[in-house]
This record gives C-alpha cells, sequence and structure tokens, in this order.
C-alpha cells in the first residue's frame, strides 16, 4: 500500500516525528506499543523476528529491496517519501532513507532465561542506548543466551540501540528486572555462578575467571555497572567472584560496552569447546 506524502506535518508520520528527542519519543513509544527500526538491514530482521510492521517510511529507492516484504505485508501502510521530508518529520538527516514502525512485544521474563540458559549478561543502571545496543550485540554474537537489565537502564528497543546492534536486541533473549535489590539471589536461585567484572581490591584475572569455568562446566552470569561509576557496592558485594580485565598502567578500565565484548569472549561457551555440555 504505497503512499507518497510531501508534508511533514502529516498525521499519519505520526510514530517518525523528532526521534532524537528521548524523552519525547520514550513517552510517545510507550504510549503507543512502538518502536522504530531503521535502515533495511534491520527491517527485515525485525519483520523476521516476528516484529509486526505498523507503517514503513521510506525513500524511493529502496521500494525493490524491501519488495518482497513489502508484498507480504501488503496490509501496511508505505509513506514514500523525499529524503528532505524525511529529515523534517524525524529531525535528522536519515541517510539510509528507511525506518519502520513496529509493535513492541515483551517477549521474555527474567525466569523464563534464567531457566534454560548457560551464559546471560546483567546490566546494572546502564542509561546510554548505545552501550546497550553494542552490548547486545556482542552477546548475540559471541553466543551468550540472554540479556537482563535493571529497572533504569536504557530501553533495547530504542532506535539507537536497535540500530547499535544491527537488529541483535530483536532476537537475543531480554527482559527488564523487576527488582533490582533480589537480582543476584534470583541469579542464584536458578544456580548461577555470579561474576561481577569490577575494579575491587581482590579481584581475579578475567583469565583466570575463564581458565577456572573451562575446568568446571558451570552457568555464568557477568554484571556490568554504569559507565561513570560500575557496579553498585550492592551488586558488587554480592557477587560470588569479583573479575578484572587486566589494563596497562595509566587506563584502569575499559568503556562498558568493550569490556562486555572481551568477557563475552573469554568465557563464551563456544570459545571453550563445551557448549553441549551440562551443568546438572
Amino acid at each position: 500500500m504505497l503512499t507518497p506524502i510531501s508534508d511533514p506535518q502529516d498525521d499519519r508520520l505520526a510514530d517518525y516525528v523528532r526521534l532524537r528527542e528521548s524523552t519525547l519519543r520514550r513517552s510517545l513509544e510507550a504510549a503507543e506499543g512502538l518502536f522504530i527500526a531503521e535502515g533495511s538491514k534491520v527491517i527485515r530482521r525485525a519483520v523476521e523476528a516476528g516484529y509486526q510492521p505498523r507503517s514503513f517510511l521510506l525513500a524511493e529507492r529502496w521500494l525493490p529491496e524491501l519488495a518482497d516484504l513489502l508484498d507480504a505485508h501488503s496490509d501496511v501502510p508505505v509513506y514514500v517519501v523525499l529524503p528532505e521530508v524525511a529529515e523534517a518529520v524525524t529531525g535528522f538527516h536519515v541517510h539510509r532513507g528507511a525506518l519502520a514502525s513496529l509493535r513492541r512485544a515483551q517477549r521474555h521474563t527474567a525466569d523464563d532465561i534464567l531457566a534454560s540458559a548457560r551464559r546471560v549478561v546483567v546490566t546494572e543502571d546502564i542509561v546510554d542506548h548505545a552501550n546497550v545496543g553494542a552490548i547486545a550485540r556482542s552477546a548475540a554474537g559471541l553466543g551468550w543466551d540472554g540479556l537482563l537489565l535493571s529497572p533504569r537502564c536504557a530501553d533495547p528497543l530504542y532506535r539507537r540501540s536497535v540500530k547499535v546492534s544491527m537488529g541483535a536486541v530483536l532476537t537475543l533473549p531480554w527482559a527488564r528486572l523487576a527488582d533490582w535489590a533480589g537480582t543476584i539471589e534470583l541469579l542464584h536461585q536458578h544456580r548461577f555462578t555470579v561474576a561481577a567484572l569490577t575494579l575491587r581490591s581482590d579481584s581475579v584475572e578475567l583469565a583466570d575467571f575463564a581458565d577456572q569455568v573451562s575446568r568446571s562446566p558451570q552457568r555464568v552470569a557477568i554484571l556490568l555497572g554504569t559507565e561513570g561509576h560500575g557496579l553498585s557496592q550492592t551488586w558488587s558485594q554480592q557477587a560470588d567472584v569479583a573479575v578484572r580485565i587486566p589494563m596497562q598502567p595509566g587506563i584502569d578500565s575499559l568503556n562498558v560496552a568493550a569490556a562486555a565484548a572481551v568477557a563475552c569472549y573469554a568465557l563464551a561457551d563456544v570459545a571453550r569447546g563445551v557448549s553441549g555440555q551440562s551443568d546438572g
């Protein structure tokens, strides 16, 4: 259902208004139950992952590439616009010329994920959407089973999170934790060894912990803290082990997304050759 639109004030484009204004988008997307995918690859991954499209906002040049997807959802409006119209609506230059509005769906709970997972990343109050997206991409790409987010973490389905993750947040099981204070207890109930990535004085090197895990296969949850201050004392102290990535003098730590990638690689089942083993 192709619909050319030339007026950026057209009410049919309301899902795409001012995409860079995070406060506005949080309220609008929550109220309408939607999220935005940007770029043809991410749009395709979102639809293939089962998220139902509400509408598409496309430059004409993307119609042939997405023709099969649009044909399969022929009842969904396709708003065809010039680049300057897209920019006026969204508030930025949509250089890929392709956006889609999709229906949000909460697919997993923390208990669902923990019941069958062997490797999970658990994030505490990470507020940068790009970091959430990058962490999800690393976890998915390195074979981890899920991502859990504390109540104050950034939205994994925010446009920038989805974009940076290259759609990984659409396929990696994730859930928002309802009880921050009870998180470590929940992980222990599901028989996870909880490793806090932190500079605590008694922390062990990541390589040493990874070696221990490889010799005694076990479920592992890695805790990652805020961009500025790291993990809270509560989560850090309740963890079973504190783990650090050794750094050169003068540099005390990596960006949280980079640290997540290093930890996910070092502790991945597939990196240790034990993906098929059971922890009993």
